[in-house]
């Protein structure tokens, strides 16, 4: 594994680079870090890939600026790192807001992208319960689940930054705006929806967001938010590495 920093917008963003072959960049969930989102499915991804592995805005390791976070804004800041890094063409695999972030880039930088996995996304406020909302609207950092809080503690020891983090995922999710038909319409790359049966989005949605994108396609798997690749909040204590869709991400991603 190789880590580092590289300048983006101004902040310093940290990734990680695992394996070897064509590149698929991960890019984790809010309030996540790398490890939280994709720890699991890393070693059995970068057999027969080389991933590149980031930390977007105020998460984990990365650095923060004084303004809000935006999926727009984390799409420019990931699409820079590639630059930086020297690579022009790469697969995204996103999960949850990470995916937001991966449809982003599709939109903004379709020069960038090769194929497209939207693990989990939640893309129109009618896309989900109204509790959902509520829930976003009221919530407070003592509902934030502990293993995120431990994660960030362990790889970046301020709570002063914790806090900040929670507070500006919190923010963008209450001023959470729907992603308009014509931008998912624009989208030229081959894009694979992932959703879990039980997930934060209905299974209605995502049918139906997998049909707005020209190249689309859908996997709803048994399970909760990110349960079908370990995500540590869903993680089965008796997992097993079979039980996550590891071929099915290889199957989308190989075909030319």
């Amino acid at each position: 594994m190789i880590a580092g920093y590289t300048d983006v917008n101004g902040i310093k963003m940290y990734y990680e680079i695992y394996g070897d072959g064509k590149p698929l960049v991960l890019i984790h969930g809010g309030g996540s870090t790398i490890q939280t989102s994709f720890g699991r499915i890393i070693p059995l991804l970068s057999k027969n890939r080389q991933l590149i592995c980031v930390e977007l805005q105020a998460h984990g390791r990365t650095g923060d600026r004084p303004d809000g976070i935006s999926f727009e804004q984390d799409a420019d800041d990931v699409a820079l790192l590639l630059k930086n890094l020297k690579i022009a063409k790469a697969d995204i695999f996103g999960f949850s807001n990470g995916g937001n972030t991966a449809l982003q880039i599709a939109i903004r930088h379709p020069q960038l992208c090769r194929k497209i996995v939207a693990g989990s996304v939640l893309l129109k406020r009618d896309g989900t319960f109204p509790q959902f909302w509520e829930f976003m609207k009221n919530g407070t950092f003592d509902q934030m689940p502990q293993q995120y809080k431990d994660a960030f503690i362990e790889v970046n020891p301020d709570n002063t930054k914790l806090l900040t983090m929670h507070r500006k995922c919190a923010d963008r999710m209450i001023h959470f705006k729907d992603f308009s038909d014509a931008d998912l319409q624009s989208i030229k790359s081959p894009v694979l929806f992932i959703n879990g049966d039980k997930d934060v989005a209905t299974s209605e949605h995502i049918v139906a967001m997998s049909k707005l994108v020209t190249n689309g396609s859908l996997a709803i798997i048994p399970g909760g938010h990110g349960a079908y690749m370990g995500e540590i909040t869903t993680l089965n204590p008796d997992f097993k590495k079979n039980e996550f869709i590891v071929s099915i991400l290889e199957k989308f991603l190989d075909e030319e």
